[in-house]
């Protein structure tokens, strides 16, 4: 009796700590823990298994009869160490497979990388095939066009626009707050810009020739001048020349007061939002004269800046503004809407000889809303 109940006793204590470590508790208590932590292939569930092993050596430390040395045997003592050992090899290759994985993310990233650059070369490549065919379209038609030199390609448009600000000793008194009146765009840029004014003379010629020959250019128009054929300067917009403000009548606005100048710029603005289906962002004032008055009547009606200009171009010279008769980067030309009747040339006349300076001076024509 007495072995018999100490053989139950040994054998009892045996099962209940061979079932604490190993039993549903100790699992359910390593998967949350694996998965608040995230780790790798179940690397926490194995080493929290640990605590299951330290109950077995309580079970064979139990008081003892022979019996007591027969349960640490028993299956549910035995199978715990069985199962960290199991575990630790499940942690070993969890390890190695999570390297691996590792290795194969990084194989994957520089995969990525050398693919996003093989498209990025491909890009530039393109691209630069695309402008040597565009420069020898621009080539063809110069020698048609009878220029000296083919116009230089103008680079890519600046990401964010130059600042710019009014230009010293152009300003009014209190200036802030209105349009900005500059003649040079701030840019390091071998640019200049192209702008021609009023709108008199409508060369269909002058419309082909820009066209075949790429150069932009952007037109200041005054109504009294285009309203005979506001399908000359469609067409202009649709071949991708933008048109601008240079009042209904042309007058000196500064002899003027201010109704009616704005009755002059807004008046414009509303004109030619309604011919050409936008209401202008720049405004040229007849022969560059403007006051205060001036400014505040292109602003109220959504004059963002005014452009004069540092150079003039005619079909057989070039006026310049600044002490060294000379372009420099970011310039603004001026060129009218002439013909032979007031002129000693055609308009393209006007274009071979501007272009001839432009381009021997090493400058490209760039399209002035790009930085503006």
């Amino acid at each position: 009796m007495c072995v018999l109940l100490a053989m139950a006793v040994g054998s009892g204590c045996a099962a209940g700590s061979g079932q604490a470590p190993g039993g549903a508790g100790a699992t359910g208590k390593a998967g949350a823990s694996g998965s608040a932590a995230a780790p790798p292939h179940g690397r926490e569930r194995g080493s929290s298994g640990s605590p299951g092993s330290s109950g077995a050596p309580g079970s064979s430390a139990s008081p003892a009869s022979p019996a007591s040395s027969a349960s640490s045997a028993s299956p549910a003592s035995s199978g715990a160490p069985g199962r960290e050992a199991r575990k630790e090899k499940g942690g070993e290759e969890a390890r190695k497979d999570s390297a691996g994985n590792g290795g194969d993310r990084g194989k994957g990233e520089r995969g990525g990388n050398r693919e996003r650059a093989g498209e990025k070369a491909a890009a530039a490549e393109a691209r630069a095939k695309r402008l040597k065919k565009i420069q020898a379209a621009r080539a063809a038609a110069a020698k048609r066009w009878g220029l000296a030199q083919t116009p230089l390609p103008a680079p890519p448009p600046p990401g964010k626009k130059p600042r710019v600000t009014t230009r010293k000793g152009f300003e009014v008194d209190r200036h802030k707050g209105l349009p900005p009146v500059f003649t040079t765009v701030p840019t390091k840029q071998k640019v200049v810009f192209l702008t021609i004014d009023d709108g008199a003379e409508k060369d269909p010629e002058l419309l082909r020739m820009m066209s075949e020959l790429r150069i932009p250019y952007s037109a200041f128009l005054s109504d009294y001048v285009v309203r005979d054929d506001y399908g000359y300067f469609e067409k202009m917009q649709g071949r991708g020349v933008s048109l601008h403000n240079h009042t209904l009548t042309h007058p000196y606005l500064p002899a003027l007061p201010y109704a009616k100048q704005k009755a002059e710029i807004c008046g414009q603005q509303t004109r030619m939002e309604k011919r050409f289906g936008k209401r202008p962002r720049l405004f040229r004032p007849p022969y560059g004269s403007y006051n205060r008055d001036t400014l505040r009547a292109a602003a109220s009606c959504g004059v963002k800046a005014v452009p004069l200009w540092a150079a003039e171009a005619f079909p057989d010279h070039m006026e310049w503004r600044e002490w060294d008769r000379d372009l420099h980067p970011g310039d603004i030309i001026l060129t009218h809407f002439r013909g032979k009747a007031e002129w000693k040339g055609s308009m393209p006349d006007m274009i071979r000889h501007v272009m001839k300076v432009v381009t021997a001076k090493g400058y490209a024509v760039a399209r002035l809303e790009d930085y503006v």
